[in-house]
């Protein structure tokens, strides 16, 4: 790490980043940051030979942060710590505790967890009930956290995945097929060992891990050839892959790519830069200090938020932090994304103690490269942003601004992406499940009720009845005196009200995953 730093002094501090960060129009992982191999975030591999078995692997979708002394030398998103204040904190009684609040974690009792997720298979097995009518109970329950054991599949149908895969039966396997362009084949490849190269899953080259990563990236590739592969996509890829198999990790990075974070990947990164100036804009609000701070010191936001917002902070925070802010950003949509952001603007640069050792440009990058801890402690983190009011209205009054101002100076966008939707709500208003119209005809036929008469025919059988002193014969002479057609007759209509019910039971009959 010294030699890296020597290399970028001879440059002055406020080039010293920009050196770092390639033109706007290069289609790679756009940071400030440059990791060496074998790196994950700011995580750096310890010096000396790696003992075998004594790395403690992510389990599969289960929640649990890597202990910190197998990261080896740490310097962002975990506490970093000294052989000597491990040793130390050996000796002490409830040094373990002291570690998980250091690294994050937070232990949920197994009976609050079994609780959870009986909630959590009760409102999966009725999800369109739930999303209609008590979409608040669902966001409340994301920010207390997705059971680990439900997680992938919650993710699936809070962004809308899920649907998206019954409406493409069979196209992943498709893509999957076929041989996909080289030039982003090679840059792929170069990709894979560099994501969570720890994880049980993308540990070995060539692993299931890798692959499923590999097939996950190219066929998205093939899916969007206009935007081809962005390396923000890979940590995104393998976070999914961590908590679903491939195919439905393939529809869920569709759906963020697509519904969350529309044009963050396209080869101008056009909409980084315009959420850049919406961050700096609500930053003002949030806290007066670290804009103040950030502004004097000539900042722009893509230097420091471009990782942030791209990886979804995969890289930035703890894994237990990641997950919880994943499961609110799912639910809640992007804002999720920019109150992180403002959480960690703020209590970073939000005062002037703080601010005394960041009097330059280099110190300022250093200290947003290296986090504290206790900001991005799982618990602090999740409340803090819980509690920070932002909301979509803003986000999207202060993107109106940031556009006209754009278009002011750079003409209109070159790269023009959907728009934006905020949350799993909007999601499943603006695409309704498909399988409500696959429902099953009920096989129990009800008779219809009496059918309306026109006027016309009502006068003409009154008059009939008159000169024949009785009511009309023929069919349909009893009860109302309506006729039934033969149609009627063969091919009966079924009332909404015994419709519903057969219908319900016929959602409620999907299976549960564990």
């Amino acid at each position: 790490m010294r030699g890296r730093r020597d290399s970028r002094s001879s440059l002055a501090p406020g080039q010293q980043n920009l050196a770092a960060y390639p033109h706007p129009g290069a289609h790679i992982l756009s940071s400030f940051v440059k990791f060496p191999e074998g790196c994950v975030g700011l995580c750096v591999p310890a010096r000396g030979k790696r003992r075998r078995g004594n790395e403690s692997s992510l389990a599969r979708g289960a929640g649990h942060a890597v202990p910190c002394r197998h990261w080896g030398k740490l310097r962002g998103p975990v506490c970093a710590r000294s052989r000597e204040a491990e040793a130390g904190e050996r000796e002490q009684p409830g040094a373990g505790e002291a570690r998980k609040r250091c690294a994050g974690l937070e232990e949920v009792p197994l009976e609050v967890l079994r609780q959870r997720e009986s909630k959590w298979l009760d409102m999966l097995n009725n999800w369109d009930k739930w999303m209609a009518k008590k979409h608040k109970k669902i966001r409340l329950r994301c920010q207390k956290g997705i059971p680990p054991s439900l997680r992938g599949r919650a993710w699936q149908y809070l962004s809308g995945s899920k649907v998206k895969l019954e409406q493409n039966v069979g196209k992943f396997d498709e893509l999957d097929l076929l041989t996909g362009d080289p030039k982003w084949l090679d840059v792929i490849e170069r990709d894979l060992h560099r994501q969570f190269p720890f994880h049980e899953m993308f540990v070995s080259r060539g692993g299931h891990g890798q692959q499923d990563l590999f097939r996950v990236l190219k066929a998205y590739t093939l899916y969007r050839p206009e935007e081809g592969y962005c390396q923000a996509q890979a940590p995104i890829a393998a976070v999914l892959l961590m908590h679903m198999p491939a195919e439905q990790a393939f529809w869920c990075l569709v759906q963020i790519c697509e519904k969350y974070l529309p044009g963050y990947y396209s080869e101008k990164l056009e909409a980084i830069q315009l959420d850049g100036q919406i961050l700096f804009s609500l930053l003002h609000k949030v806290s007066p200090v670290a804009y103040k701070h950030l502004s004097k010191q000539k900042i722009d936001p893509i230097l420091y938020m471009t990782e942030w917002f791209m990886c979804a902070f995969s890289r930035t925070l703890p894994w237990s932090s990641v997950l919880r802010v994943w499961d609110m950003f799912f639910c809640e949509g992007v804002k999720i994304i920019f109150r992180v952001g403002l959480v960690l603007l703020k209590h970073t640069l939000g005062s002037s103690d703080k601010l005394k050792s960041c009097q330059g440009q280099y110190e300022t990058m250093e200290r947003l490269r290296a986090l504290s801890p206790k900001i991005m402690q799982e618990t602090f983190l999740v409340q803090e942003v819980i509690e920070l009011p932002v909301t979509e209205r803003q986000i999207e009054r202060e993107h109106l601004i940031q556009l006209k101002k754009w278009r002011e100076m750079h003409g209109e966008l070159q790269c023009k992406s959907p728009p934006r939707l905020h949350g799993a709500k909007a999601i499943s208003d603006a695409e309704p499940p498909t399988r409500k119209a696959l429902e099953p005809v009920p096989s129990i036929i009800v008779p219809p009720g009496p059918a309306p008469v026109p006027k016309a025919r009502k006068s003409k059988e009154k008059s009939r009845e008159k000169s024949l002193g009785g009511p009309a014969n023929g069919p349909g002479a009893e009860g109302n005196g309506a006729p039934v057609s033969t149609r009627e007759l063969l091919h009966p209509q079924v009332s909404p009200h015994h419709q519903s019910k057969e219908s319900l039971s016929s959602r409620e009959s999907e299976d549960t995953y564990l």
